[in-house]
């Protein structure tokens, strides 16, 4: 059976970087306060005029094309998980294929807030795995900055903007992307969404003076879900698998919560210096998280690491993917 393996990584985090010090000017928290419960330091904003989701995107794909040594004619397909696109049509993922010069690759975007990327990954391994394609590229990338209320401190101390891309292609060996678990329940949808603009919800005055245009949730709720089911897939995936802690090279949880991290890390026996995180640089970044992991740490992986990558999302959606290295990272590491 073919598998899909991931054969380059390319990222992008705003020049902009937010403290908790500056936020602490905008709403009513301190520095303190916000690192105690999540372990967010900073978060990067997209503050350019003009800018949107399509140009980090743009930046992210063309530094892995670089590194890949191949041209963006060559993409295939390419697959976004966002829920910050530049519009609501066309997709980013149309926009990027235009802006890159991806003449021959069709693409689309996929909605699963924090979940985007690991839905988007199993989903552009299949296209892989069948021999229909044979070179997908991946992306997770959200501007959350757009659709934060800034006096709102449940929720604007939390996210940033950035992402990141993978490109995958059929592996030369048994190394790629070996087994995945993606779960949703709709009844979550109330603890953590963006009430207006769709077609529940259309724009009007009315729901721009409420503010319903931006991110709400029910903080506690979300947290109590998000250690359970996160934690609890990613010990799934590596019993359906005969995986013991021992095999595990490295665990790439969702850069949600500190602490939801650690609790993901302990449910599957690993300890903690084999759980990478960069929380505290760049916040959550939603679907962006897991893709800026890899492009912050691929200098640390080697070729047939056992990585568990996992994610919980808004909606709710979660789900764990397990990814065999397939090559070794330290010639690109930053």
């Amino acid at each position: 059976m073919i598998k899909a393996a991931i054969t380059a990584v390319g990222g992008y985090v705003p020049d902009f970087v937010m403290t908790n010090d500056e936020l602490a000017k905008l709403v009513d928290t301190n520095d303190e306060w916000i690192t105690s419960r999540t372990g967010i330091k900073e978060r990067r904003i997209l503050r350019e005029p003009g800018k949107a989701t399509s140009d980090m995107i743009v930046m992210a794909v063309e530094e892995l094309l670089r590194k890949r040594g191949i041209g963006a004619e060559e993409i295939d397909l390419l697959i976004v998980g966002t829920i910050t696109g530049d519009l609501i049509f066309p997709s980013a993922a149309n926009i990027v294929c235009d802006k890159i010069g991806a003449k021959n690759a069709w693409g689309y975007d996929l909605a699963a807030a924090c979940s985007g990327f690991i839905f988007a990954l199993a989903t552009g391994s299949q296209f892989i795995e069948t021999g229909r394609y044979k070179k997908v590229v991946v992306v997770g990338v959200d501007k959350m900055s757009t659709i934060l209320n800034y006096e709102d401190r449940t929720t604007c101390v939390i996210f940033g903007d950035g992402g990141g891309a993978v490109l995958l292609e059929p592996s030369e060996d048994d190394c790629g992307i070996q087994d995945f678990i993606l779960k949703s329940d709709g009844s979550g949808r109330n603890y953590l969404y963006q009430p207006a603009g769709g077609s529940l919800m259309p724009p009007t005055h009315e729901t721009i003076d409420k503010k319903l245009h931006y991110v709400q949730q029910e903080g506690q709720t979300v947290f109590k879900h998000a250690v359970v089911n996160m934690a609890e897939v990613s010990a799934e995936i590596m019993s359906k698998n005969n995986l013991q802690s021992s095999d595990i090279t490295w665990l790439l949880p969702h850069q949600a919560n500190k602490r939801i991290c650690e609790a993901t890390a302990n449910r599957m026996g690993l300890s903690t210096d084999k759980m990478l995180m960069n929380i505290q640089r760049y916040g959550n970044t939603t679907a962006g998280t897991i893709p800026l992991l890899l492009w912050d740490y691929e200098k640390l992986f080697k070729k047939g690491d056992n990585i568990i990558i996992s994610a919980f999302g808004g909606g709710f959606t979660w789900g764990t993917v397990w990814v065999k290295w397939a090559y070794d990272g330290s010639q690109y590491g930053k």
